[in-house]
């Protein structure tokens, strides 16, 4: 997966983590590599760890770890800690110890603001590999940094492609992708690509949250090109401050559309691809019920040459795709 690195890190001080080091200087590669040597003896009772009398780790904040529940119903702990070389107090970065339900711990170091390109690279590939071990950890870790850092951080993480460098097809097509999952009307999901006329699928009342079954009449098949798509990934979390630390149970949903396909958030009705974070969309929960669950992160990417597909129905105003809920055309 080929990492995109947006120029948002390296031009703006979202990362730098202390106000008291106005100009921290830049972490080197070699500092990078070194730091995820480094191990904290207790995360339970260490906050302040020194190494080689070079370097330390500060708890950040004093706060204590997240205790992440996601839709796996598995416990992750994410520890933070700031990252700074003893000499001039310079705050390089901010040091993530993940565990997970097994006791394994991962370790990432996020750079602060003034990181070179090659440290950012090595970054993203440290916390994508991570990923491809623990699923779903970007996304735990995307939701801890941006509550601690009021910011999302991870905007700049682009699971697609690069539109700047793509030819993507845009037009009057509002549709979604085939691999997209409908919900139907006894419960089942089905692909949207193996929709067919005659098919009872559920929609939803945006305003009383009552879902009723409306008949497919038929489904449109675009010819394939290389659509431009827009993906939503919308949290739902539920927060309880413990002794212990911070228990998280946090549920996600992803969602793909052309950029032109209407959408009904919280602020109104809008195409997806002027959707911002922030806003709250209805989305169906795993025990059946419908609730908001806020945009954390968006992207706008291609898959290559590929039909999109469209449902019209014989009523209603919205079907409801991988449980998001979104506009008939």
């Amino acid at each position: 997966m080929k990492i995109i690195i947006s120029i948002l890190f390296i031009s703006i001080s979202i990362i730098s983590f202390s106000q008291d080091v106005p100009n921290p200087r830049p972490i080197t590669m070699a500092e990078y590599e070194k730091a995820k040597t480094f191990t904290v003896p207790s995360l339970d009772k260490d906050t302040y760890v020194k190494f080689e009398n070079t370097y330390l780790l500060d708890r950040y904040e004093l706060r204590k770890p997240y205790f992440i529940t996601g839709d796996d119903k598995l416990k992750k702990r994410i520890d933070l800690y700031r990252l700074v070389a003893k000499e001039g107090m310079q705050e390089l970065g901010l040091m993530i110890f993940y565990t997970n339900e097994t006791g394994k711990v991962h370790k990432a170091l996020l750079p602060n603001f003034t990181a070179g390109g090659d440290v950012w690279n090595k970054y993203f590939e440290d916390i994508h590999a991570i990923d491809k071990e623990e699923k779903n950890f970007v996304l735990k870790l995307s939701y801890v940094i941006s509550k601690e850092m009021a910011y999302q951080q991870y905007k700049g993480i682009n699971q697609g492609k690069d539109m700047s460098k793509e030819s993507a097809t845009y037009g009057n097509d509002i549709c979604f992708p085939g691999d997209q999952l409908v919900s139907m009307e006894d419960g089942s999901t089905k692909l949207l690509s193996e929709i067919k006329a005659g098919d009872v699928v559920t929609t939803i009342d945006p305003v009383t949250k009552k879902t009723s079954s409306v008949r497919v009449e038929k489904l449109v098949i675009h010819e394939a090109k290389n659509y431009a798509l827009v993906s939503l990934l919308l949290i739902n979390s539920e927060e309880n401050v413990t002794s212990e630390g911070m228990e998280v149970t946090l549920h996600s949903k992803v969602v793909e559309a052309t950029p032109n396909h209407p959408m009904s958030t919280d602020s109104g009705e809008k195409k997806i691809g002027l959707v911002e974070i922030g806003e709250k969309i209805l989305c169906k929960d795993s025990d059946g019920q419908y609730d908001l669950y806020t945009v954390l992160d968006k992207k706008e990417f291609t898959k290559g040459s590929l039909p999109v597909y469209n449902m019209e129905a014989s009523s209603g105003t919205t079907f409801l795709m991988n449980s998001v809920m979104v506009r008939q055309k």
